[in-house]
């Protein structure tokens, strides 16, 4: 029996030269890749005609028929080869302008042949030129489908002479010769619960379909598959990081937290902020390790949830870190968060890359001696010599912007397994450390059939730093709304909490769009808004490969709105890429102080600037921006008490897309609407910018389509590692095999444990 790792070249008729084409054009290396290549269209050959039925409006037909004479015709230029092809019905012509001596030779008198092409239908008359044909001896006993499969290819492949039709025999082959080589991956159980045809069976009718349901069978057995086993993955690395990484106990709520509650909340908490909470302080009291994603749209209240969560950690003698992907971000969180502190008796510090050297060192020493309780910082938290007396909590916002390896370096932080003394501390602490070194050893199954996979999966748990130090509880938290199959794809090993509405007295973004025909009357509206005390952003897109482009496009901007809103009346401040951090921050800080009326930017503005005044975003050549850019840029505005706008200013000329993107921003402020619409635009990979990644690389499956069945796949998942955790079960045995088969070659499927 031939084994599908092996490389293609053990297909018939493929050569070295020939496999090293097909792995640099479509990274196709073993058998079972190219098992798992399959067609993204098909030629439906289902339909036989006759020639009586043919109509001037048939396209392709296909006809069962004999050639009974063959001709040289001459003509202006050269000659053609017509042969007359009959059927029971009637007569025809088949018509070739190339390779005619050949195909002439090769032609045989009276045979039953099956031709298939284009027709042409001139003077009452039909004629195919350059038909694809086959005697009917030979279409029998192909494995060749009456649908026909049409593969991705490129220019090389083409060149080189592999052509869809090649690709075909070379899977025909693929399949006569290790068609007993394709085994099972799912249990009988699953088979016949979700009504699923074999693999072997599935594998067949996606290259090779009989019919348009034999088609939809196949595809929907594959697509189950390929969805259930990254479940099964993501699903069983939440349970490993439950059951096999004890957390921190945060046993009481104690007086920070109370305290705070009751005196210190700025504003009354909305319903989803309380689900959150209470979702978070469950996590944190029940001695599992919390990993949560917290998701909520712009300006829903993210950071208080946080704040609320860190109170926590300090009330059970803990620290609290916060990490933001920007110096500008790290700053409001530092300032929102100090100032709502300000009367309790709680140390809060920022740390980024322009903190001063002496400034460093103080804050250093107060984390290692414990009388530093939260450090709010950027990048430079993830430095070698900043290290907690006892991190408690780590949470990282936006954190699709930071590497895996620099999120892993955070919970690494603690550099003793030294545990909080005193009030309101568990003792069931002390029993993290233990847990946590056990850990090796509990293998999935015996260590003969466990693979590289499940050391691979362990290997991104987080054990704590030096000496078993127990890893901090996780709150990674995001303002760029995720579709729900997308969450569950990327984030499936991550318990999820969604933030749905917005803090009271929030009033609606009111978002219009205007064509560059009607800036008159948005200069107008401008000046009215300046005049009732509000500030305005206006800003440029930024097209990376043109830097130069940017720049004049923003400098152009610039000028025609400092000769329509002149100095001294009016002041104006300008943030783009080329500027120091020193100079972007003075200008920053004018607009936050309100000392400028207008700040003119690039997309450097897009995330964490919070400018109450502000009131009114002009977005320049919106059809230039995605969605989610142009939703985060709305969120900067709407932070204050008074009514506030969105204006999208585009060209007239739009294409179908741009159209689409600008009608949902104007239609709704859900972000979850707006990341649905967005994904359907964009793919996914492109979405979470993971095309670069290789995850979310599905052969079959599609994520917007397939949201059903990724829904029916995870269930199934966790029904079954409900009941066989380790997979140990006879009845799960091929599961197992390629759950282990798939971990020890793929990339664990999650982005952020």
């Amino acid at each position: 029996m031939h084994n599908l790792n092996n490389p293609i070249t053990y297909i018939n008729g493929i050569s070295v030269q020939r496999a090293t084409l097909l792995y640099t054009e479509l990274g196709i290396k073993t058998c079972r890749d190219l098992l798992h290549f399959f067609p993204f269209r098909y030629i439906d050959k289902t339909q036989f005609y006759q020639i009586n039925q043919l109509q001037p409006s048939n396209a392709e037909v296909q006809i069962v028929g004999k050639i009974t004479h063959i001709k040289s015709v001459a003509q202006q230029k050269g000659s053609r080869l017509v042969a007359t092809f009959q059927d029971a019905t009637g007569t025809m012509e088949l018509v070739w302008f190339k390779g005619q001596k050949w195909i002439a030779n090769a032609l045989k008198i009276n045979e039953p042949y099956v031709i298939y092409g284009k027709l042409n239908h001139f003077n009452g008359s039909f004629s195919m030129p350059h038909p694809e044909m086959q005697l009917v001896t030979e279409y029998q006993k192909k494995l060749q489908s009456a649908m026909q499969p049409v593969y991705a290819s490129t220019e090389k492949l083409a060149s080189a002479g592999i052509s869809n039709k090649l690709i075909r025999t070379y899977i025909e082959s693929l399949f006569k010769q290790f068609y007993d080589g394709i085994e099972e991956t799912l249990s009988h159980e699953i088979l016949k619960e979700q009504q699923l045809i074999s693999k072997k069976e599935a594998l067949l009718n996606v290259h090779f379909p009989k019919s348009q349901e034999a088609l939809a069978k196949g595809q929907y057995r594959l697509k189950f598959e390929e969805l259930f086993f990254i479940q099964l993955q993501l699903v069983r690395k939440n349970l490993l990081h439950k059951t096999r990484i004890k957390g921190i106990v945060f046993k009481s709520v104690g007086d920070n937290f109370n305290n705070f509650y009751k005196y210190h909340l700025p504003f009354q908490l909305t319903g989803a902020q309380k689900r959150v909470l209470k979702e978070i302080r469950k996590d944190v009291a029940s001695g599992i390790h919390m990993n949560r994603l917290l998701q909520g749209d712009v300006g829903s209240g993210k950071t208080i949830v946080a704040l609320l969560s860190m109170l926590l950690a300090i009330d059970n003698g803990f620290q609290a870190a916060l990490m933001a992907p920007t110096e500008i971000l790290a700053t409001q969180h530092f300032n929102a968060i100090a100032t709502m502190l300000k009367d309790m008796p709680i140390t809060v510090d920022l740390l980024t890359g322009s903190t001063k050297t002496k400034k460093r060192r103080t804050i250093h020493e107060a984390l290692e001696n414990g009388s530093l309780h939260i450090l709010i910082g950027t990048h430079a938290l993830l430095e070698e010599k900043v290290q907690f007396y006892n991190l408690g909590l780590a949470i990282v916002d936006e954190q699709h912007r930071f590497g895996v390896a620099q999120r892993a370096k955070l919970w690494m932080k603690s550099p003793s397994p030294t545990l909080p003394k005193g009030k309101g501390v568990s003792t069931e602490n002390n029993n993290i450390i233990n847990s946590t070194t056990k850990l090796k050893s509990l293998p999935l199954g015996s260590p003969e059939t466990s693979g590289g996979g499940e050391a691979q999966l362990e290997n991104t748990l987080p054990l704590g730093g030096k000496g078993w130090a127990p890893p901090p509880h996780i709150l990674v938290m995001t303002a760029t709304p995720i579709p729900r199959t997308l969450a569950m794809s990327l984030y499936g090993d991550l318990d999820i909490s969604v933030i749905d509405e917005l803090p009271p007295g929030r009033k609606e973004i009111k978002t219009v769009h205007r064509f560059d025909s009607q800036r008159l009357s948005v200069l107008k509206f401008m000046r009215d808004e300046i005049a009732k005390g509000r500030q305005i952003y206006v800003v440029y897109p930024l097209i990376e490969e043109s830097e130069v482009l940017d720049y004049k496009d923003l400098m152009d901007g610039f000028e025609s709105i400092s000769r329509e809103f002149p100095m001294p009346k009016y002041q104006i401040s300008i943030v783009h890429g080329k500027m120091t951090a020193e100079k972007k921050e003075f200008e920053m800080q004018r607009f936050v102080k309100g000392e400028t009326h207008i700040m003119v930017a690039t997309t450097v503005i897009e995330v964490g600037v919070n400018v109450p005044n502000a009131s009114v975003m002009i977005v320049e050549s919106a059809e230039r921006f995605g969605l989610s850019q142009l939703h985060q840029l709305r969120g900067r505005v709407g932070r204050g008490a008074e009514q506030s706008y969105c204006i999208l200013m585009t060209s007239a000329k739009l294409s179908d897309e741009a159209k689409t993107r600008v009608k949902t921003m104007v239609e709704t402020t859900d972000g979850f609407k707006i990341a649905e619409v967005d994904l359907k635009l964009r793919g996914p990979g492109n979405l979470m910018g993971t095309q670069q990644s290789g995850v979310l690389n599905l052969k079959i499956a599609d994520l917007i389509k397939d949201g059903e069945i990724l829904h029916l796949a995870r269930k199934t998942a966790i029904k079954l590692l409900e009941q066989d955790p380790n997979m140990q079960q006879e009845s799960n045995e091929r599961i197992k095999k390629a759950f282990n088969e798939m971990t020890k070659t793929a990339k664990v499927w999650s982005r952020i444990s």
